[in-house]
């Protein structure tokens, strides 16, 4: 059945390069809200679904892109196992398609690794139809440029995600969190000076007046940290879920959200009045109806850049600049040369 799938999915892709038809991929839409808009004949892969193969004793899993990340959690849960990398899913339909065409990553990022560092492998096929393999189930067994990676975060917009092999990591066998009372000056000045200490950091985030930090790893690693680092422990189970989701109280009235990346150690700008910082201060979120280029033009002069993460319309993404976007090009060409694949997904001209 799978390989059924699989064959009328690239014939679909097929015929539609053929005749220049552009497609909007489509998973269980729990991110639909995220990019530019597309018009396209939509191509729905929710149904490639299922785990291919996991094994736990060489902490790799892999599983057809339609399938739910609630179902991997529960089975890597099952081994006492994880995603590190803490994906958002925005949604109970999320899939782990959609989970690596957006590269999206949780509170744990700084401190685990990005989605795509996880990444061993995946199968696509390309806008005109071929099926393509990168990577594998092991580290270090890609000689060159590792394309799967570069898939990670492309949107849909260089290939259809069939499968993902991803390395997965054992559960820290203690876990703790903290709070105290900060100013978002001083929580973003405490999160950098512990974050340059041997201290098994899991998790940093502040916000109204609050930072609650997260130690993950071996009790007395962890035991040892606590009274490091002091403050009120926290016995909230969901805490960091909530952190994840964005369903912390900051996001309730959050129509139009901003996403802004800046080094983690960027004092808070003028603009961050109404704002709550993530990973150790790398990422702020802000409510705002600023419009985007002076909001732009403030990250860009902090080394940072800024997405229109929620309630945008088209150009959700900061610009590039024109050497970059000519990489993007060649490489949107490379794999999809008529581009019909999610075309404006990431850029109006892309």
């Amino acid at each position: 059945a799978s390989q059924d799938l699989t064959d009328a999915i690239r014939e679909r892709v097929t015929s539609a390069y053929e005749s220049g038809t552009p497609l909007h991929i489509q998973g269980g839409g729990s991110k639909a809200f995220l990019g530019n808009p597309v018009t396209g004949a939509a191509l729905q892969v929710t149904e490639h679904c299922g785990i291919v193969d996991y094994q736990p004793a060489e902490l790799v899993i892999t599983a057809r892109a339609g399938t739910l990340l609630s179902e991997i959690e529960s089975k890597l849960a099952e081994h006492n196992q994880m995603l590190p990398f803490e994906p958002p899913h925005f949604g109970a339909n999320a899939t782990l398609g959609g989970c690596i065409a957006s590269g999206l990553s949780g509170p744990r990022r700084p401190f685990a690794g990005a989605a795509r560092d996880f990444v061993l492998g995946m199968r696509i096929i390309n806008g005109c139809g071929e099926p393509l393999r990168f990577g594998g189930e092991v580290m270090k067994n890609v000689a060159g440029y590792d394309l799967s990676r570069l898939i990670t975060g492309s949107m849909g917009s260089l290939g259809i995600i069939m499968d993902v092999s991803l390395k997965v990591l054992p559960k820290p066998s203690v876990e703790k969190s903290l709070a105290q009372p900060a100013t978002q000056t001083e929580a973003i000045a405490l999160m950098n000076q512990l974050s340059g200490q041997p201290l098994p950091l899991s998790g940093a985030y502040w916000e109204s007046g609050r930072l609650v930090l997260r130690l993950s790893g071996a009790a007395q690693a962890v035991s040892q940290a606590v009274e490091t680092i002091g403050g009120d422990p926290i016995d909230d189970v969901d805490f960091w879920t909530r952190v994840r989701e964005l369903e912390t109280p900051f996001f309730d009235d959050a129509d139009r959200l901003w996403r802004l990346s800046l080094p983690p150690a960027t004092p808070p700008l003028d603009i961050e009045r109404d704002a709550t910082v993530d990973w150790g201060g790398a990422q702020r979120w802000l409510k705002s109806e600023l419009d985007a280029d002076n909001l732009r033009a403030l990250a860009a002069e902090a080394g940072g850049h800024v997405t229109l993460f929620r309630g945008g319309g088209a150009d959700c993404f900061q610009p590039l600049s024109e050497p970059l976007m000519a990489i993007h090009k060649r490489v949107k060409y490379a794999l999809d040369p008529a581009a019909i694949l999610n075309p404006g997904r990431l850029y109006p001209d892309l």
